[in-house]
């Protein structure tokens, strides 16, 4: 269904390569995953499939892509749309309309259908995507799952036979994420959709996955237990597979059980020695009784929290929640309705949002670091190296919004921890990071806790929230329902616990290291 013969790229002449001599083809009706490293091209490939690169970003491309059967590199991105859906990191900044209802419409508007085949198409894709009770709200009041499924609805109602996805889970939080892996895997399976997926959240999705393609200096593709094999980045389940030689190599939790079980039964003879969290030192910002409410809408319900030095403490909850509101609440730069929120040391906060692009406004990622070293008063080239320790190899000399998600992030990362603020906030900051970034993003972090820094992470990536933090607060309905140390919170939770601990449940190891040193 899919094809490319030796396919390269590169954005500017004077710069590397960003694929080289790719080759690969996917068949019809099946789901394949492409991984990779921050910034190795996933994003490029994916935009090959439909002509946006380089019709769109610009840049040179040679090779040949095929899609059944017909050689689309000369054909303009919208010749492909009724054969390729495809849908972006950010489902908002693919939105051209206001409402729902509008916008699963308006792809077929563009294509000239007849006024009745697109009150029918609307329909049945609202259906298919359980959306139908969503079709007269607007797009911004949604939730991030909401939105998802509206962006795949909006491509899906001209039938492509491809649908390519960039993204789709990783603002997500695990029940939203689980329902467009569900539609996903049933567009898949009942209807024959080929659907191409780059996740950085691999742990998510690996398990529907019918191949994988490994995107990097080389490329592999193949079956998921084969390619993955090659790939320098694997979720916590493959990786502890790999690591205790469990062969076939698990790609599920209930196979992963299966080769653990006589672990664990020595585990309930013998527990192991798990580490416990330490103490936490003084308050360094402390929030009494925050209210925060948008129209009708009370988005935070009262809220107490304390954010304590050398503490890393995670925000977690779905969408909607409360987390970013409460997160800027604290930051004192959000709106906030009642209560109070006190700076022990006032020496300031940094906060990193979830859109990072709204940090950035210079034109080289050189310039931004530059500036990061100024305004923190710190030696010319310590934001660069940081985020060279982050995402290695971001050229320089590269205009900060032709980055990939993830390395704006890690742009943004960088210029806001070079200062080593007493309070960190960070929203959603492994979104677009692979599994080694947010190593490195993990060494940072517990860095600045040993030195005496209090850290709130908002997320929904528990496996970050396993390997960091050693506290973790759960909102939901705008209010606090549980706070605890990580292990009692994760391992104990149906929707929160990490792979690990589900492989280990009932003793509650969390991460691929704990288990082994546990053995």
């Amino acid at each position: 269904m899919i094809r490319f013969e030796n396919v390269s790229f590169r954005y500017r002449h004077d710069t590397p390569l960003r694929l080289r001599d790719v080759s690969f083809t996917v068949e019809e009706g099946e789901l394949c995953l492409v991984v990779g490293a921050t910034g190795s091209g996933k994003s490029t490939l994916l935009g090959c499939i439909n002509n946006l690169v380089p019709r769109f970003t610009g840049g040179t491309r040679s090779g040949r892509v095929i899609i059944d059967g017909v050689d689309t590199s000369h054909l303009l991105p919208r010749e492909l749309a009724r054969t390729v859906g495809y849908v972006g990191q950010d489902p908002m900044a693919g939105f051209v309309t206001d409402v729902v209802e509008d916008e699963v419409a308006y792809s077929m508007e563009q294509l000239g259908y007849p006024a009745d085949e697109m009150r029918r198409r609307v329909e049945e894709t609202l259906d298919l995507l359980g959306i139908a009770d969503l079709r007269g709200r607007a797009l911004r009041k949604l939730s991030g799952g909401q939105q998802q499924r509206v962006a795949i609805a909006s491509v899906l109602a001209t039938s492509p036979r491809v649908l390519v996805l960039d993204e789709p889970t990783s603002a997500l939080d695990p029940v939203a994420a689980e329902e467009v892996l569900a539609i996903i895997s049933r567009l898949v399976r009942d209807l024959g959709t080929t659907v191409v997926v780059a996740e950085h959240r691999m742990e998510r999705v690996i398990e529907f996955a019918d191949s994988v393609l490994v995107v990097g200096d080389d490329v592999h593709y193949g079956p998921p237990q084969t390619a993955l094999l090659r790939s320098p980045v694997r979720p916590p389940l493959v990786e502890l597979g790999v690591t205790l030689g469990w062969s076939p190599l698990p790609l599920t939790i209930r196979a992963a059980r299966r080769h653990g079980s006589e672990q664990r039964r020595a585990w309930m003879e013998l527990p192991p020695a798990l580490g416990r969290p330490e103490t936490a030192g003084p308050a360094a910002l402390t929030g009494r009784a925050v209210v925060v409410t948008y129209g009708d809408v009370v988005a935070v319900a009262g809220v107490d929290l304390a954010l304590h030095a050398g503490e890393v403490t995670a925000l977690m909850g779905r969408n909607g929640s409360g987390k970013s509101s409460l997160l800027w609440a604290m930051h004192g730069a959000g709106r906030i309705d009642a209560g109070t929120v006190t700076l022990t040391d006032g020496s300031g906060i940094a906060l990193v949002p979830q859109t990072p692009t709204d940090l950035l406004y210079l034109t080289t990622v050189e310039a931004e670091c530059a500036a990061g070293d100024r305004a923190s008063g710190r030696p010319v080239g310590t934001t660069l190296a940081l985020l060279n320790r982050l995402v290695p190899g971001i050229d320089p000399a590269s205009h900060p919004r032709d980055l990939s998600e993830g390395q704006k992030l890690a742009v943004v990362l960088a210029v806001e921890l070079a200062g080593n603020p007493p309070v960190v906030l960070l929203d959603e900051p492994t979104r677009g990071l692979d599994y080694a970034a947010k190593n490195v993003l993990t060494e940072i972090v517990t860095t600045m806790a040993a030195e005496g820094r209090a850290v709130l992470i908002a997320t929904h990536d528990v496996e970050m929230v396993a390997q960091t933090c050693s506290r973790v607060v759960v909102m939901a309905e705008g209010e606090v329902v549980s706070d605890g140390p990580t292990r009692d919170v994760l391992a104990g939770s149906a929707l929160l616990a990490p792979q690990v601990a589900k492989v280990s449940n009932p003793i509650p190891v969390l991460t691929v290291q704990e288990y082994l040193d546990a053995c």
